[in-house]
């Protein structure tokens, strides 16, 4: 069952559109802040999110920007704002849809279900690594072993599993990892790749003893096959 996360401080608005996804066969959960939904999407794993641009303290606009740089989920913006222009702005600033208000619940839902079609097609399509017991799913940032969802990884260690998951077997430097993962130059300086790495293992050992991740002396890691 999807997941969907919605975040309206209009108390009315916000729970006609939970009644409304309930009996369209989705699981809500429910914010009333730009901060609440930040902290519930660390807590909780989400298919999508319904966003009011109008809300109290953290604006939605900055919600969105929160939301992009940790996290690639469908995002739909419910918004008053109906010139051209402001639309635009809206899907360049990192919305994947939006809906004016007011609005009709089945738009809504038609929209709802557009986007979660697409994010199935796209895993479809390859946006999923696989090796022994684990998956990684690049779609939703999220990571697998034996069928249970590991706690939450940050956007360096999802980068840096990605990586070794993408070629198990081949050994890659210390400066390959950190340049994939923190996108930039490496510097000598390998405490910070040792402790996400320490980071990642500790997060697989939750579910399984096994070794994902091989350190290779004096050269790098690498996956075992």
């Amino acid at each position: 069952m999807d997941h969907i996360l919605i975040i309206d401080d209009d108390t009315n608005i916000n729970n006609l559109l939970r009644e409304a996804l309930e009996k369209g066969g989705y699981s809500c959960s429910q914010a009333y802040s730009g901060t609440e939904a930040l902290l519930r999407l660390d807590m909780e794993p989400f298919d999508l999110v319904l966003l009011d641009l109008m809300l109290p303290g953290m604006s939605g606009e900055r919600v969105l920007e929160e939301i992009r740089r940790k996290r690639d989920i469908p995002v739909i913006v419910l918004t008053a704002k109906d010139r051209l222009d402001d639309k635009v702005d809206l899907l360049k600033s990192g919305a994947d849809d939006y809906v004016t208000k007011p609005f009709e619940i089945r738009e809504v839902l038609a929209r709802i279900e557009v986007q979660l079609r697409r994010r199935g097609t796209a895993e479809a399509a390859g946006n999923t690594l696989s090796h022994r017991e684990m998956t990684l799913d690049k779609e939703t940032f999220k990571v697998f072993v034996r069928g249970r969802e590991l706690p939450r990884f940050t956007r360096q260690e999802f980068a840096i599993l990605e990586l070794l998951l993408s070629h198990p077997g081949r050994v890659y430097s210390k400066e390959e990892i950190f340049e994939y993962a923190w996108e930039e130059p490496y510097m000598g300086e390998t405490k910070t790749l040792d402790v996400h790495i320490s980071n990642i293992r500790r997060k697989i050992k939750r579910e399984t003893q096994e070794e994902y991740i091989e350190t290779i002396w004096g050269i790098g890691y690498r996956m075992p096959r």
